[in-house]
């Protein structure tokens, strides 16, 4: 198994992420990194909960930059730190993506780990308003007419990177949740390879704070896309 570890950009995390951590060890990852993104004081003892956890490494932000800004400080650290490691995992820190979830992209990795490998969810779950189905269609139907590419899920936070990628990956623009994106238009336009492996049901929680990691609402994702193509554009 290729040596791997998992980045988890978190905002204000609820207690599990702790037995979430924990529950990370199980699988084939060498170390786990959490990139604290400014969190509010009342959330500082899940964080040093975590930094008591074997193999799992806490990063700081003083103050909140995003989503895109957080996982780009995980992806500067391992290259500079851990250059024995081939490959990354991103996972949400609030609940979105189950152990299954994360062992399927792993296996696929024996297979897929020339390429950007996104965890697909599904959205036909009877939980999931209607609403996020059509957008979440939409999207991908926008993502493709505009870049040529039909991606199913393109917000999915669950995404194994080879490591030879996270040179480029760290300057890519976005600070925010629009990174996603721009992550994936970058890697069209340096003709990486992207493969899709389905995984559970999409989750959507009531608490806000889950866009942090996976945006919910269609016309925010519509509007995203379209700014990264007006970008590329000007490029």
């Amino acid at each position: 198994m290729k040596e791997t570890i998992v980045v988890i950009p978190a905002f204000n995390p609820l207690q599990s992420l702790i037995p979430f951590v924990e529950q990370l060890k199980r699988v084939e990852v060498t170390k786990i990194i959490i990139v604290n993104d400014g969190s509010a004081e009342k959330y500082q003892s899940v964080f040093q909960k975590l930094r008591e956890v074997e193999r799992c490494i806490v990063l700081e932000h003083p103050k909140n930059k995003g989503k895109g800004r957080a996982l780009k400080t995980g992806f500067e650290y391992i290259l500079k730190y851990e250059s024995h490691v081939q490959g990354i995992v991103t996972v949400g820190a609030h609940g979105q993506h189950s152990l299954a979830d994360i062992r399927l992209i792993l296996e696929a990795v024996k297979i897929f780990s020339d390429g950007i490998i996104l965890g697909i969810r599904e959205f036909r779950s009877r939980n999931m308003p209607k609403l996020s189905f059509i957008g979440n269609r939409a999207a991908s139907m926008l993502f493709e007419l505009l870049f040529h590419r039909r991606l199913l899920d393109i917000q999915t936070g669950l995404r194994y990177i080879p490591r030879q990628e996270l040179v480029w990956l760290r300057k890519v623009p976005g600070e925010q949740f629009n990174y996603d994106t721009n992550m994936l238009v970058e890697a069209l336009r340096r003709d990486v390879t992207i493969y899709e492996v389905p995984i559970g049901y999409a989750k959507l929680k009531k608490n806000s704070i889950i866009s942090y990691d996976e945006i919910v609402n269609p016309a925010t994702v519509l509007q995203q896309i379209w700014n990264s193509f007006k970008e590329k554009r000007t490029q």
